[in-house]
């Protein structure tokens, strides 16, 4: 089943709030946001009021390529939620600041295909109001 379609696994949806609600709904046209500090340009996450390099308070949500390699991954083969198992937990390191990483999915892969430096990008899943971003491979 593809990303979004009726029988796609459960997911708890966040609270949305004035600090995260930029990074949840980004997906809605398809681009990935992060908080980058207007100052120096470091990305930020998660959210925060300031930032970690310089201490600037000028933070505003910018988009980023949703392009990054596997920095490590566990398959999960416990059914904590219902969903269905086995599946990929990926921690993915974004292509634009070393450091900048997002934990994740990794969907449209068989499991031992999954790799540490593997190349992927980002996908969403809708489930109203929030756009879930997932990782598949991505063959440059």
């Amino acid at each position: 089943m593809g990303v979004g379609e009726v029988g796609a696994p459960f997911r708890v949806l966040p609270a949305l709030s004035e600090d995260n609600r930029f990074f949840w709904t980004s997906g809605s046209d398809g681009r990935l946001r992060f908080l980058r500090c207007q100052s120096c340009g470091y990305y930020l996450h998660p959210p925060s009021p300031r930032c970690p390099r310089c201490g600037g308070v000028e933070l505003a949500p910018e988009p980023v390529s949703g392009r990054g390699t596997v920095h490590s991954f566990t398959v999960n083969h416990q059914s904590w939620d219902g969903s269905p198992e086995p599946y990929a937990l990926v921690l993915v390191e974004l292509a634009e600041q070393v450091g900048l990483r997002l934990t994740s999915n990794l969907v449209g892969c068989p499991l031992e295909k999954v790799c540490i430096g593997m190349d992927v990008r980002v996908v969403f899943e809708h489930r109203e109001p929030v756009w879930f971003p997932l990782f598949e491979p991505d063959d440059r």
